[in-house]
């Protein structure tokens, strides 16, 4: 019988000394509202290596991943655009979760050296990511001429063009 409960302890042991504090009750993807003054401008976040994670339409919420490798935190570049507004470039970056340090009293060395740095979870993200595109431009009527830099076009876009010669 003592045998037993012997067991049962270490088991129980075991399992908490194998889990993070923070993989248990935290998270390593958060969702992310996305807004915009004024709202409707199109977005694109791109990662720490420039990799584009996802485009969209203001309003949004997005989930995104808070941790980038062991012990690295991820950090994001979102980019507005809306037609006769400026575009608009803001920073999401990530901060120490304050469940991480809860593998002081549960999760144990392992959870706070190994666990919790390799899924991501000692990270967590802002709830939300908001971009003020400013005043109109004055020239942003229908009947202005843009220049581009083809670099800027969508593929769809660059495939729609005709050469000139």
């Amino acid at each position: 019988m003592m045998f037993r409960k012997m067991v049962g302890v270490a088991t129980v042991a075991a399992f908490v000394g194998i889990q993070g504090c923070a993989s248990i009750v935290g998270e390593s993807r958060y969702p992310v509202v996305v807004s915009s003054a004024p709202p409707g401008a199109s977005f694109e976040i791109t990662d720490k290596s420039g990799a584009v994670v996802h485009t969209g339409n203001t309003p949004s919420t997005v989930t995104l991943k808070s941790g980038k490798g062991y012990f690295s935190g991820q950090t994001y570049t979102l980019r507005f655009k809306k037609e006769g507004y400026p575009d608009k470039a803001i920073e999401l970056d990530s901060s120490l979760s304050g469940w991480y340090w809860g593998n002081i009293l549960i999760g144990g060395v392992i959870g706070m050296l190994i666990v919790d740095p390799l899924t991501g979870a000692m990270y967590k993200l802002p709830e939300y990511a908001s971009a003020d595109m400013g005043k109109p431009l004055p020239d942003a009527g229908k009947d202005s001429l843009k220049v581009g830099v083809i670099d800027d076009l969508s593929t769809t876009q660059r495939e729609r063009l005709v050469p000139i010669n």
